[in-house]
């Protein structure tokens, strides 16, 4: 059996489940280009019905992100809504704002809807996407120990598959498991016990890697045999229930 080697950890393992964005997408890349699109729009509709410009820091706080003094998105707090809702609480989010400043509700959906399509219709216009650095020769080193492999990710089923097409590692895949294809999101054990059934694997031979704690936490509670926290930006304070966290896969490596 392959081992997984994480600083002090040695790690026999048959399977590897990854976190999709922000573990094997650049989640500032693509989520942070959509973000900044779908704020731009929703501060339009608010400065329309407040009849004065919204304040950047208002806008920021929306879905947690951070801006330089452009307006243009440079960070996200890995622990708030552009790195961990799904598309149907994004969605929560965003209209909570219109209906906040007298939009009725079923109108403030409608509204957010139209323009997070129109984000989404310019991110599939570029094929915005981006790999998290040091993830290509990982997977090269996963294929060549023969692991089995599976994303499980918040995102649906179709803008999934189109991510890992653009990056073009949707063939390292055996199984992908998406929200929509759950009863339970994460931090629900369901998704990875879903995984493992569908790879074959038992889930004490399986190995989590991802970006929130909600990945943490979804290892753990399917039983897996390690979580590994993925925080390239900071010490990943976030990632409470990680058993190791790293800040690159440059820190990870496999022997057979």
């Amino acid at each position: 059996m392959p081992v997984l080697h994480i600083h002090e950890h040695s790690v026999p393992c048959s399977g590897i489940l990854f976190d999709k964005d922000g573990t094997l997408l650049d989640l500032l890349a693509t989520w942070g280009s959509w973000a900044g699109l779908v704020l731009e729009g929703l501060g339009s509709q608010l400065a329309l019905i407040k009849g004065q410009p919204v304040h950047r820091e208002e806008l920021a706080r929306v879905l947690g992100t951070t801006h330089d003094t452009d307006g243009r998105i440079t960070g996200y707090d890995p622990a708030g809504p552009l790195s961990m809702a799904t598309a149907e609480e994004s969605t929560g989010v965003l209209a909570w704002q219109l209906y906040s400043a007298g939009v009725p509700w079923n109108e403030a959906v409608t509204r957010v809807n139209a323009i997070s399509k129109e984000a989404m219709t310019e991110l599939r216009r570029q094929r915005i996407a981006v790999p998290v650095p040091g993830l290509l020769p990982f997977l090269e080193q996963c294929a060549a120990a023969s692991l089995k492999l599976g994303v499980v990710t918040s995102d649906n089923q179709s803008t999934t598959r189109e991510h890992l097409e653009w990056l073009g590692i949707a063939g390292y895949f055996g199984t992908v498991v998406t929200r929509d294809r759950v009863k339970y999101g994460k931090p629900a054990p369901e998704m990875a016990e879903t995984a493992c059934r569908e790879l074959g694997l038992r889930p004490e031979a399986a190995v989590i890697i991802g970006d929130s704690n909600a990945d943490m936490q979804l290892g753990r509670g399917a039983g897996l045999r390690l979580a590994v926290g993925l925080s390239p930006g900071g010490p990943g304070g976030h990632l409470l229930d990680a058993d190791v966290v790293v800040s690159g896969y440059g820190e990870l490596r496999l022997t057979i």
